[in-house]
């Protein structure tokens, strides 16, 4: 057999992963918040930062002061981060062999070079400023505020703002069909009919509980030395209030200050967050479910624009609810991530191990299966018609689903006075269970029971289209 192309040497390099491929339109916009140059973007932003903070606190004696035009240089360095310098980074990690130390390097070529932007007198090149880069910090100190800032950005940035589209739209395709009578199935099986929009309403209103829950979720950050105890900075500077200076720059980042930690932040505010998303992927699971249910049994049309023009290889009148599938796919390859990180992520050894640097990098890959699933739910929501004719069959093919409407009311009705009304429910089990019954003998039934004429009236006027009960104010005095 003659030798094949090795095609990891071919070039451009070809991804491994569907999310850097097949799908990488849908994941795009997270990349700017969780691949690894966004961390090391974030990893330089905390450092300028860092050094700013000293001077302006003057928490390190001698250290000069920065002019604006000294910070705003600093700050150019991380909001001018692009190709260029996620090479040159790179090039820098291969000889220090050390990702946090290789940002320590980067920035401090910059200060070199900042005496040819701003002039000689660049506060930038007193002596002693370089020694202020990464100064009291263990990597950590970088890295946990790195990730607090990068999954902040990527969850109100980008997931929030795509999962509230998705539930917005289904919420108003609840309100459009919340009138719209359908025919329940409790374990499978006919029951008491409910309308379309009440129930696509009651899973938009628990996803946007979930969604409540996110957009809530605290993110902490600390910087207090190798074991969490200010050690080098007590000892190399005495008269600083470290803890002071610590929140300060914590929650100028817009983070919450951690007071009490090992070398490592806790990261249990990771893991309460991943399990509130993942959460949310299960309802939205739950909905790509019954969606697809919905579907099979012809009460959602697909729309074959919607859907793409080949439903089937080999079945040309089928059109496949690929979008529903999809999506279930990847949110449970989401969850299953989010869950090892939530589960990984509280656990560290002793006062530092490993085990979640090369667990955190998975972050971007759970938060891309789910926006992925979150585009194909919404692009499935657009391509749905409602089929109010099949709907309309299935409630006129199945009147035994009045029973509980019937000997509800002769239960009320007994309670009221009435007589001859014993063994309601053995009497309509006796006329319903496992039988299809139509509305004449409905009809027959409840004029025999001898109720009184107002209640055997309105149950005589009842039909399984008009037994919905209070579905449709539901939908209108809960779901916002």
């Amino acid at each position: 057999m003659p030798e094949r192309v090795d095609l990891s040497t071919v070039t451009p390099a070809l991804t491994l992963g569907a999310l850097d491929g097949r799908y990488r339109s849908a994941v795009a916009p997270l990349i700017d918040h969780l691949s690894e140059a966004a961390l090391n973007r974030a990893r330089v932003q905390v450092e300028v930062e860092w050094l700013i903070h000293l001077t302006d606190t003057g928490a390190v004696p001698g250290a000069p002061i920065l002019s604006d035009a000294d910070k705003d240089y600093l700050r150019a360095v991380v909001t001018s981060f692009g190709a260029d310098e996620i090479a040159e980074l790179a090039e820098i990690e291969r000889e220090t062999l050390h990702d946090v130390k290789a940002v320590e390097y980067f920035l401090r070529r910059r200060l070199d070079a900042a005496p040819a932007v701003l002039g000689e007198g660049t506060a930038l090149s007193a002596p002693g400023v370089a020694e202020l880069v990464h100064i009291f910090c263990t990597s950590e100190d970088v890295n946990n505020l790195s990730y607090a800032l990068l999954v902040r950005g990527a969850v109100t940035e980008v997931w929030l703002p795509a999962a509230r589209s998705v539930v917005d739209a289904l919420a108003s395709l609840a309100g459009e069909h919340a009138d719209a009578a359908m025919l329940a199935r409790t374990h499978g099986q006919p029951a008491t009919p409910t309308t379309l929009g009440k129930e696509l309403a009651v899973l938009a209103r628990r996803l946007r509980r979930q969604l409540e829950r996110v957009a809530a979720a605290e993110y902490l950050g600390k910087l207090n030395g190798a074991t969490g105890t200010y050690g080098a900075h007590v000892v190399s500077v005495p008269g600083t209030d470290w803890q002071e200076v610590s929140r300060t720059f914590v929650e100028h980042l817009g983070l919450s200050w951690n007071p009490l930690t090992t070398q490592i932040e806790s990261h249990d505010w990771q893991a309460e967050l991943y399990a509130d998303v993942a959460r949310f992927n299960r309802v939205l699971h739950n909905l790509a479910t019954d969606v697809w249910s919905y579907i099979s049994l012809g009460y959602f049309r697909q729309r074959l624009s919607a859907q793409g023009s080949t439903g089937s290889s080999t079945m040309p009148h089928k059109v496949n609810p690929i979008r529903f599938e999809n999506a279930e796919a990847n949110l449970e390859i989401s969850c299953a991530l989010f869950d090892t990180l939530a589960s990984t992520l509280v656990t560290s050894r002793l006062q530092r191990d490993l085990t979640d640097s090369t667990t955190q990098r998975n972050i971007g890959s759970a938060f891309g299966h789910s926006l992925l699933a979150l585009d194909n739910v919404r692009r499935g929501l657009a391509g749905l018609d409602v089929d109010g004719e099949a709907m309309a069959r299935d409630l006129d093919g199945n009147w035994e689903v009045l029973g509980e409407a019937v000997q509800s009311a002769m239960r009320a009705a007994s309670v009221a006075g009435a007589h001859g009304m014993a063994n309601p429910y053995e009497r309509l089990k006796e006329l319903t269970r496992g039988r299809r019954v139509d509305g004449p003998a409905m009809r027959e039934f409840i004029a025999e029971l001898g109720l009184p004429d107002d209640v055997a009236a309105r149950l005589l006027a009842l039909e399984p289209a008009s037994y919905t009960g209070l579905a449709a104010q539901l939908v209108a005095d809960h779901l916002d």
